[in-house]
């Protein structure tokens, strides 16, 4: 999508693509007049959140200019009926509009608004994107799994760790999971593999229960690693073997949320968490306390709260089979992904 319309010049967010980047002053013209920055927009469709990010070039990255995110379940029942829920769709439709103004607002050059396991699965998903469009204007393209796992590599690379052997990149989302294994030794990485898992936090809690009680929560949360370890083994055969210091790195709100427990923070903190560094006998010592509490003792967590308390746990399992297939010691955290590999492909141009 391409809006030519003029945009709001309110103050730079201090979010940023890297960790740090100088802020650039605008271009003059040929007659010494200011003129205005080129904007991109990347908008991402999940199955449980939807999610703009507006920028414009900077230095090496991205300055961010405008964001949105929020918990839509567009996937919400889809395991059951196969379908988007009328209750679904309008949840996503209102925030769908809510970023067709931001984007209406703000002086866009060049956008690209995506969906992914939700609208690729279900059976009225055609329906709801031309719906979509013809109420917010907002044209989603429904991306392969490939290509999914292709634009979150490109847009959390830069967080990996170094090192010389190949790492592992996942993305927990909310109607699958994406894995994939890269080599690092090029500018931009190099996939050697990967997969697509149909479990997400969505999927996943919506097949396996929450379970009744304690007893009943432990055979739910084991019979959601069970499942998982099922969709993984073709993948897991395939990894290399005897890795000598296995990377991991992950993108998703399933490794943010854990992360902020880590931190202990009151409310979430980008900066704070994006980039940071885990031991994984952290993250499963903190998976296993979430799997055993309620879900009313989960809400009463701030970095969890009442919209992430029932999907949580089904997160943590995911997380919890990665680690089992993938030994690292160490968890990078990335709070960026899809909507960061689109952008610096629209900015990179044609061919990029």
């Amino acid at each position: 999508m391409v809006n030519d319309g003029m945009g709001d010049q309110s103050t730079q967010s201090p979010y940023r693509s890297d960790p740090v980047q100088a802020r650039s002053a605008p271009a003059k013209t040929a007659r010494g007049r200011f003129s205005s920055p080129r904007h991109y927009a990347a908008l991402d469709l999940g199955t449980n959140n939807c999610r703009l990010l507006i920028a414009r070039p900077a230095a090496e990255g991205f300055a961010v200019v405008d964001a949105f995110s929020r918990i839509v379940r567009l996937g919400e029942g889809l395991a059951a009926t196969g379908r988007l829920s009328d209750a679904a769709i309008d949840r996503t439709l209102s925030a769908l509009t809510i970023c067709a103004d931001k984007l209406r607002r703000r002086n866009v050059t060049l956008s690209r608004s995506v969906a992914t396991e939700a609208c690729r699965r279900a059976s009225n998903g055609a329906d709801f994107i031309d719906r979509a469009y013809r109420e917010t204007g907002i044209a989603l393209d429904v991306i392969t799994a490939e290509e999914e796992a292709r634009l979150a590599v490109l847009g959390c690379h830069i967080l990996i760790e170094p090192g010389d052997d190949p790492a592992l990149v996942f993305d927990i989302g909310g109607g699958s999971t994406e894995l994939v294994l890269i080599d690092t030794h090029t500018p931009v990485p190099t996939v050697l593999d990967w997969h697509s898992a149909p479990w997400g936090v969505v999927s996943l809690t919506e097949h396996a229960g929450h379970g009744e009680g304690a007893d009943g929560r432990a055979i739910a949360y084991q019979r959601m690693r069970s499942i998982v370890a099922d969709s993984f083994a073709d993948f897991a055969a395939r990894l290399p073997k005897h890795v000598a210091a296995p990377r991991l790195l992950g993108t998703s709100g399933t490794v943010t949320t854990l992360a902020s427990v880590y931190l202990e923070l009151e409310r979430y903190d980008r900066s704070a968490v994006d980039g940071l560094i885990v031991p994984a006998t952290a993250m499963r010592r903190i998976s296993a306390d979430l799997a055993r509490r309620s879900i009313e003792e989960r809400a009463l967590l701030p970095s969890i709260g009442r919209e992430r308390a029932d999907l949580v746990v089904a997160g943590c399992a995911i997380l919890e089979t990665i680690l089992d297939l993938w030994p690292a010691e160490r968890l990078g955290v990335a709070d960026r992904g899809i909507r960061e590999g689109i952008l610096r492909t629209l900015m990179r141009g044609p061919g990029a």
